[in-house]
């Protein structure tokens, strides 16, 4: 049978051509799940704005994972704040400064690609060294310069899907004063740490010295939230606050010293760790941080048969060869992730860094 020229020819010639090679493909059980999601919703009454929407959250998507999956590997931060902070403000010659020193130590930098605070990250890391995620908006929102024409400036449509991006390719967030927006992404990070829906990354909260942004906001989380008993007392643990450059780069440096990335296999937490940990210092954690498991105990071990799995989708923070690398498994209650945070914290300061062969920033 001859195939109809035109458009629709050729989305028939791709759509024959794709259920041939489907089962083929490695990830063919994913894309067929979704094929098959959007056929049901082909198949119902959804209205034309319906589509609209799906079609344009689809093409953000395309576009944000065609041009992070080249840098997979690679650490990056982002960074938040004020659109609207002049270049001689304290806070943007800080961000400036910060976005050198991080990207000086391998990693690279996220931004909104606007101005203010995300012009300053974008500057101080370099377009090479940067992303920019910028966001269609009527007012206020054009790409600033230093990441201007740069492949890897993204356009959303959709402040979702843009923060999705955000927050699945980022390993640290740092964040300097703003408005609606950066609290906005605040509370957004700490949700996600505070409820496991993201890996563990450390957070930092940046006032430019002689000002208190963020600690006044701390004093809010305190008075009102901790001592309200609407967050757990030490869900403070998930969030570093400083006022000094040298701090707030060691606070990101220091996150990966020892620990590497961790994820789910079954209900046990599986913990990478960039060195062994002697067995004193896994009792000495067994004995401190027995409150946040369920059962039994934390113990060492290699990759499990299910992280050899290629086939089994994995957080892209630790889509990369981690086979090597030793390993701490335990029951944890998912709750307490302040105190996870903790354990993270004392088994960095574990181990030897001079013995270290691997780089933060290396993923």
């Amino acid at each position: 049978m001859t195939q109809p020229f035109g458009p629709l020819g050729d989305l028939n010639s791709r759509l024959q051509h794709f259920v041939e090679v489907l089962p083929k493909l490695t990830h063919g059980p994913l894309i067929r799940q979704a094929i098959e999601t959007l056929l049901n919703m082909a198949e119902e009454d959804l209205d034309r704005l319906d589509w609209k929407i799906l079609s344009a959250a689809l093409q953000d998507l395309e576009e944000g994972f065609q041009v992070f999956h080249r840098y997979r590997h690679v650490r990056k931060i982002s960074i938040f704040g004020s659109s609207r902070l002049p270049p001689e403000s304290p806070a943007y010659q800080m961000a400036v400064d910060f976005a050198r020193c991080v990207t000086q130590k391998g990693f690279m930098v996220m931004t909104g690609a606007g101005g203010g605070i995300m012009e300053a990250g974008n500057k101080g890391a370099g377009a090479e060294q940067s992303f920019g995620l910028n966001i269609q908006l009527p007012f206020e929102q054009s790409s600033n310069p230093y990441i201007a024409g740069d492949e890897k400036l993204i356009d959303f449509k959709y402040f979702f899907t843009r923060k999705l991006f955000f927050l699945r390719e980022t390993d640290a967030i740092a964040l300097f004063p703003g408005g609606f927006g950066t609290q906005d992404e605040a509370f957004e990070c700490l949700t996600l740490s505070q409820t496991g829906k993201s890996p563990p990354v450390p957070v930092v909260l940046i006032d430019p010295p002689g000002t208190s942004y963020w600690q006044d906001w701390d004093t809010y989380i305190h008075e009102h939230l901790i001592a309200g008993g609407l967050i757990s007392a030490e869900d403070h643990q998930l969030y570093t606050i400083t006022d000094n450059l040298e701090t707030a780069c060691a606070a990101i440096l220091e996150f990966y010293q020892v620990y590497h990335s961790s994820r789910y296999v079954g209900d046990q937490l599986v913990m990478r760790l960039n060195q062994e940990l002697t067995d004193v210092e896994v009792e000495w954690l067994n004995q401190s941080f027995a409150d946040i498991l369920t059962h039994d105990l934390i113990r060492k071990s290699n990759a499990l048969p299910e992280e050899l799995d290629h086939q089994e989708p994995q957080p892209q923070q630790v889509q990369d060869e981690t086979e090597h690398l030793p390993r701490l498994v335990f029951h944890f209650n998912q709750r307490d992730h302040g105190r996870l945070n903790q354990m993270i914290t004392a088994i960095n300061r574990m181990g030897d860094s001079q013995l270290s062969r691997y780089h933060p920033e290396r993923k």
